[in-house]
Formats: C-alpha cells, sequence, structure tokens
C-alpha cells in the first residue's frame, strides 16, 4: 500500500483594494556617528533613518577601494546583512556610537556563506512548515486554512494508520518526500539528498509495523541512492547497498510477491515495472563498484528488459495524442498497460473519471470546512462532527442550535442531546450563540474600518460610513464618492497615527460569552498563530502535484544511457 497525502481545494481570494494607494510614514532622518573598526577604521557619519545596510556596505567598500561583496559586517556578535535591502539602519538596532566590525572575504568566499546560510535556513523553514502543518492537520483539529490535509491510500480512500503521533510521523515524512521529488526533477540533488534525509528521519518516527504496510519508504530509499549516482557519489557505496536491499524487502512486502498485490489494486495494471527497472539499475552499478561483476551483469540485463517492455512505440503514441491525450498521459497509460492500446485508453479515461471525482470531493469537503468554521471549535481545538450533526437536525433539533451542543461537549452525542433536551442548557445556548453572532459582527466591522483608514480615509468618516452601509464595498464607494468632488479631503500623508481599536464599533463585551462559566472558550479559531503561510503554500503545492501514480511514472531516459554504459562495462 502506497500512502499520499490529499489536499482539498484551495481557493484563493483577492481583494478590491489592490488598486488603491497606501500611504506610508515618510523616512526619518537621524544623524549619528558609527565606529567603524577592522579592516577600516574610522567613524561614518550616518543617517540611520535613510540609510540601508547595501549604502553602508558601498560606503565602506569606497574608502576600502574594493568591491561590496568583499566585506561583512558585523555589530553586537550578528553579521548586518538585509536581504531586500529596504531595511534602514534604525529599523535594524542601529544608534549612535553603535560599533561596527568590517572583516574582508574573497567575492566566492562570501557567496558560499551566504548560499549556505540561505540554504541552512530554509531548511529550518521546511522543517517548521512541516512540522505544523503536520501538528495542525493529524490531530481532527479544525484547519486554519481552507484546505485539508489527509491520508489516503491508492484507491483515494481515507485512511488512519496507528496513532496520532504515526499520522503527524507519516505526514510529515511524506511532505519532506514530496519536496525532495520536486528537487530531484530540477537536478537539485545535493539539497533532495538533505530534504529526503528529514522524510527517513521522520518516517523512523512512525510504529515500525505501520511502516511496514505502505511503500513510500523503500521508494524514498531508491530515490536517496538515485541521488548518490546522479552525484557520482562513490563514498557512499556501502550504505548505498544496504539501502536497496531494504527497499526491496519494503516493496515485496507491501506489493505483495512479484507485485500482485499492486497490480489487483489497479486492475491488473502494471505501475511498479519502471520503479523495478530503477531498483534493477541500481542494485547493478552497486554490485559493479563492489567487484562482483556476475550480480551486477544479471541485475543489468534484467534492467535492460524492462526497458524494453517500457519503450513507447511512436506509432502506439500518436494515436493515442491523436485521441486527445497529452503524451506524457499516453506514455504512463500504455508503459503501465504492457503497450496494450485497449487497455491504455480505458486507463486514460478511468484515470479522468477519478480527476473529476477528486474534485468535485475536494469541492465538498472544502465546502465543509467552511460550515464547520461557522460553528466554532470545541475546547480540545477539534471540529463540530457533521455526521452527528446531521443526525441531530434528522431528529428535529434546529442546526446552528445543535452544533453548538456538540462544540460544548466535544462532540458527545449523549451530552449534546441532554443540553438540547433541557430546557435551560438549551436556552443558555441559544443566548450564547446570539452573543456570538454579535461579537463576530462586531469583529468584522473593527476590521473593516481598520482597512479603509489604511486606505488614508479619516476614522470618523470610515466609522460612519460603514455604520450607514454595512458592508466594506458598499462603505469604500459611498468615501470615494465624497472624496471626489474635494481630492484635498484625502490626506496627503501618513494615518498610521490614527489607526486603532474602534470605540464608535464596539468592542468585545465580557458577557459575550454567555454561559461563559462552562464553556472555556467561544469557539473561534484562532487566525493569529504564527505561520510561514509561504513555505506552507510552497508544500501544499508539491502535494497537489502528485497523484497516485507519481512514484511510479518516470522518463527513463537517464536509466536507458546508464544502462548501455554500465553493461559495456561488464562486459568488457
Amino acid at each position: 500500500m502506497q500512502l499520499s497525502i490529499l489536499y482539498s481545494y484551495k481557493q484563493r481570494k483577492s481583494s478590491f483594494f489592490s488598486n488603491f494607494t497606501v500611504f506610508y510614514k515618510p523616512k526619518i532622518a537621524m544623524a549619528a556617528k558609527l565606529k567603524i573598526a577592522g579592516a577600516w577604521s574610522g567613524v561614518l557619519e550616518a543617517e540611520l533613518g535613510e540609510w540601508t545596510i547595501p549604502f553602508l556596505k558601498q560606503e565602506i567598500a569606497n574608502r576600502l577601494e574594493c568591491a561590496t561583496d568583499s566585506i561583512n559586517l558585523i555589530s553586537a556578535g550578528k553579521v548586518l546583512k538585509d536581504d531586500s535591502g529596504t531595511q534602514r539602519l534604525i529599523e535594524l538596532g542601529l544608534k549612535n556610537n553603535s560599533k561596527i566590525l568590517v572583516t574582508r572575504v574573497s567575492p566566492d568566499q562570501g557567496k558560499e556563506l551566504v548560499a549556505e546560510e540561505e540554504k541552512s535556513t530554509r531548511l529550518e523553514r521546511l522543517r517548521a512548515a512541516a512540522t505544523f502543518l503536520a501538528k495542525r492537520h493529524a490531530d481532527g483539529s479544525l484547519p486554519v486554512e481552507d484546505f485539508n490535509l489527509e491520508l489516503e491510500n491508492q484507491s483515494g480512500e481515507k485512511v488512519k494508520l496507528g496513532s496520532e503521533d504515526d499520522q503527524r510521523a507519516l505526514m510529515m515524512g511524506l511532505m519532506f518526500h514530496g519536496k525532495a521529488k520536486k528537487l530531484v526533477k530540477t537536478k537539485k540533488y545535493e539539497d533532495a539528498l538533505e530534504v529526503l534525509t528529514m522524510g527517513e528521519e521522520a518516517f523512523s518516527l512512525c510504529d515500525s509495523k505501520v511502516v511496514q504496510l505502505i511503500d513510500n519508504v523503500p521508494i524514498l530509499q531508491i530515490d536517496m541512492v538515485w541521488c548518490y549516482f546522479m552525484l557520482k557519489d562513490i563514498s557512499k557505496l556501502s550504505v548505498a547497498g544496504k539501502r536497496l536491499e531494504e527497499a526491496r524487502k519494503g516493496i515485496e512486502r507491501s506489493h505483495g510477491k512479484e507485485s500482485t498485490r499492486l497490480r489487483l489494486l489497479h486492475g491488473n495494471a502494471h505501475p511498479e515495472m519502471a520503479l523495478h527497472l530503477r531498483l534493477e539499475l541500481l542494485e547493478g552499478i552497486v554490485a559493479y563498484h563492489s567487484g562482483d561483476l556476475g550480480k551486477a551483469r544479471i541485475s543489468l540485463n534484467s534492467a535492460s528488459d524492462r526497458y524494453l517492455q517500457l519503450k513507447v512505440r511512436d506509432e502506439d503514441l500518436s494515436m493515442l495524442m491523436g485521441m486527445g491525450y497529452g503524451e506524457r498521459a499516453a506514455k504512463r497509460a500504455l508503459r503501465m498497460n504492457q503497450q496494450s492500446i485497449e487497455r491504455a485508453v480505458d486507463f486514460l479515461v478511468e484515470e479522468k473519471a477519478k480527476k473529476q471525482q477528486k474534485i468535485e470531493d475536494d469541492i465538498r469537503r472544502r465546502n465543509e470546512i467552511m460550515e464547520q468554521k461557522k460553528f466554532g471549535v470545541t475546547p480540545l481545538k477539534k471540529a463540530v462532527d457533521l455526521q452527528k450533526l446531521k443526525e441531530l437536525v434528522s431528529i428535529g433539533f434546529e442546526k446552528e442550535l445543535a452544533a453548538e451542543s456538540l462544540r460544548r461537549n466535544e462532540n458527545e452525542m449523549q451530552k449534546a442531546l441532554d443540553d438540547l433536551t433541557n430546557p435551560d442548557t438549551n436556552s443558555d445556548i441559544q443566548f450564547f450563540i446570539e452573543s456570538r453572532k454579535k461579537k463576530r459582527s462586531r469583529k468584522a466591522s473593527d476590521a473593516t474600518i481598520e482597512r479603509l483608514i489604511s486606505l488614508g480615509f479619516p476614522r470618523e468618516t470610515v466609522v460612519a460610513a460603514v455604520s450607514a452601509h454595512g458592508t466594506e464595498e458598499l462603505a469604500l464607494n459611498h468615501l470615494l464618492e465624497l472624496s471626489v468632488p474635494n481630492t484635498s479631503a484625502l490626506p496627503a500623508g501618513p494615518v498610521a497615527e490614527n489607526v486603532g481599536s474602534s470605540s464608535g464599533a464596539g468592542g468585545a463585551s465580557s458577557s459575550d460569552g454567555g454561559g461563559g462559566a462552562a464553556i472555556p472558550n467561544d469557539g473561534d479559531i484562532d487566525h493569529e498563530m504564527e505561520r510561514d503561510v509561504e513555505m506552507e503554500d510552497e508544500i501544499t503545492g508539491d502535494l497537489q502535484s502528485e497523484d497516485v501514480f507519481s512514484d511510479y511514472d518516470m522518463e527513463l531516459t537517464r536509466e536507458s544511457e546508464a544502462i548501455e554504459e554500465y553493461l559495456a562495462l561488464v562486459l568488457a
């Protein structure tokens, strides 16, 4: 069995604010003396509110008559750098009489150090983002995003293997493996190896009995040895042999003897052929470099036979492409169906239907998540169980009332039913729901006011517009109409000093909780948690690009070249 992470559809929202100018604070001019030591010594007078790190480095480089990339600036034990080049010295903590040490480095060395540091930082970000994603999506909590990550098998069925910790470890391993496969495709083999190692570590945290059920770990091992080969790293020869031995055992354990279990699962298709070709090729290469020419010959000849079976004829490919299928999809279908055009067409039709079904499932799941978010989370941050909610609604309870009862009772059906049938608790729940609606309305109104103020409109005018028109778009249109006759009404400078909590819109009342003593939270999701959204989007984007056959779908060009090369060496 192979696991993959199901990524439910994510819809990005656009904002109608994108065409408006945002007013910023003017630059702050602040003269100060910086004490410079090291490769150049002296005192520089700098405008801390104006100068940036690149500008400072240029000033010092001019005095040293060298390039800016040949010096490093160190202050308070840290290398001063600003990747964007927009931060002012004052924003980086420099002040009057700050001491700066200048060191000389070769341009190449400096670039290597920067590249190594960037790589290290990126790996740390990747690890942290995968950890947080797995934690949020493995424990049944309601996701803060409008998508959900779930483990599924090759039939597309949701699965839960082992404990919650096992689920988290599996998710992390799959995320790292997905990122590594992207790096392999772009021929960044060293980077891929580091990420594959992270994936191996994640899988090692999972119960061994669970890992033995899936083929993801054996495939990861093969990918690692492939990276050794592409990097021509002979020093990894002994560990490569052990990895391939474990990979072969793991594949047979999960696929069955001669892949019978896998083929049965996929309607007698042969998706594993390319994977076995790469495995046998690598076994042959390791055997050759270990001096076992007999084993090398056997493995390489077997890999060569498989390649001939997988070689797609131009006329067959042309026929499928003439039916409207893409080249890659047509090649995949022919290879996985022993070059049978009829079976390949059936395969393509079935895959298209599965993809359409997945799109529909994604939309349904996204809508479920949006509905669950309206109901809030339980005290333990779990989502309201929609199946149990349907049962309560089917026996006559109002949906919102039933959802709140399940939420405050951690989805325990009997306790929720008891609260709904008890007049006192039922009344308390109704009061709580109304209070929460008012609170959410005030929060939304406050957020709207702050966004409009950030565009440069006066607070009093914005509060009046939002109160009168309700929605953000209508309020903005009204404000723009007011500003047309007299453009001077729009402030020409910053308005950040006016931004604050809107007293006109009201604040959250202490009575919003209703039966607050019995409910430790109001169910709203914490959207302010610290997240690396950019890296999370990158990881989930990698997951979206994968499908059930991605690990078995290989171009095989480099493999065919290696087979010829090593067979010639063995025969010689």
